[in-house]
């Protein structure tokens, strides 16, 4: 039996994201009838890891190499680590985002939408794109339900920024925009923290509830999503959710800005300079069903769930051949 070992932090600063895809790892390694340890913290996002318990996956604070036939790290955090777990008799799979992350490994996984050019560093194959993004079963099974698309009198908006409180005043900056394009919708505004809600206008209700697992039936009937450019837009994508994205931290620039030239999600702007175009672009949005359409169109084009499986068919290929 394959042993793997998955190591990656949650935490309010670091947000929930790499916990997430070492979610979608752990369903499909178990479904394969491999055994799974989760090493790490998921403080943050306690409602992603009780998926773990339900897969029989134990999560423990810090596990030792040995014993494991591979590990998958998706840490910003941790240095150079392919001797240390070649030594130990494992493969090493590394989950990279651009620079962050980046390290030598047997295995080297970049889901962005356009990867840069990388520099040699002695690693072995290179799994580069979005057809290797780490989707969770449930948001593959939501991507079905959501086939038909929503049906409401007023848009319906869903707001996720997966960050901690630290976000609470670029959600009001949001919110505020969303008011002001004066059009009539439901907002479910899933944030950490207060942020402050602006009167709404007649026709604007906005409901404020912290993130948690009824995500992903709210967006089965969401018609358009403001997100981060992080993990979470690579599930709006595999959905099909008209998506308008921000950009919070300087990891997400890339993600951003390939977002935007592939036609994937409208562009707010960065959470540190937004202004009255992102009114505009929200309005745009919600007024233009065409608009919508053609992104959510591109994006489950590009976004096809199976991610997981492509990585977890190489490393077997690779393990063989050692």
């Amino acid at each position: 039996m394959t042993r793997l070992l998955l190591r990656a932090d949650a935490s309010p600063s670091i947000g929930a994201g790499h916990v997430s895809r070492m979610v979608a790892y752990a369903e499909r390694a178990v479904a394969r009838g491999w055994e799974v340890v989760f090493a790490g913290r998921v403080d943050n996002a306690e409602w992603l890891a009780a998926r773990f318990a339900e897969l029989s996956v134990p999560v423990v604070p810090s596990a030792p190499f040995e014993g494991f036939d591979a590990v998958v790290v998706d840490h910003y955090g941790l240095g150079e680590l392919r001797e240390e777990v070649n030594a130990a008799g494992a493969l090493l799979v590394s989950i990279e985002d651009d620079v962050f992350g980046r390290r030598a490994a047997d295995l080297v996984v970049d889901c962005a939408f356009e990867p840069r050019p990388r520099p040699e560093d002695g690693s072995g194959e290179l799994l580069r794109g979005a057809r290797y993004a780490p989707l969770r079963e449930a948001v593959v099974r939501a991507r079905e339900k959501r086939s038909q698309g929503p049906d409401g009198e007023r848009p319906r908006i869903t707001v996720v920024l997966g960050g901690g409180a630290e976000w609470a005043e670029t959600v009001s900056a949001l919110l505020r925009a969303l008011r002001d394009t004066r059009a009539p919708f439901e907002a479910d505004v899933l944030v950490r923290g207060e942020p402050t809600v602006p009167e709404p206008l007649p026709g604007q209700e906005f409901r404020i509830a912290p993130p948690g697992p009824g995500l992903l039936d709210l967006l089965v009937e969401t018609d358009v999503a403001i997100s981060a450019a992080g993990v979470t837009l690579l599930e709006l994508c595999c959905l099909g959710v008209p998506t308008a994205v921000v950009r919070l931290v300087e990891n997400q620039d890339a993600g951003y800005r390939a977002a935007l030239a592939l036609g994937l999600a409208a562009g707010l702007g960065s959470a540190d300079a937004l202004d009255g175009r992102a009114t505009e672009t929200l309005g745009e949005l919600l007024s233009d069903s065409a608009v919508r359409n053609g992104l959510s169109a591109t994006s489950m084009a590009l976004v096809d769930g199976r991610g997981v499986d492509r990585v977890l068919d190489r490393l077997e290929k690779t393990r063989m051949a050692e």
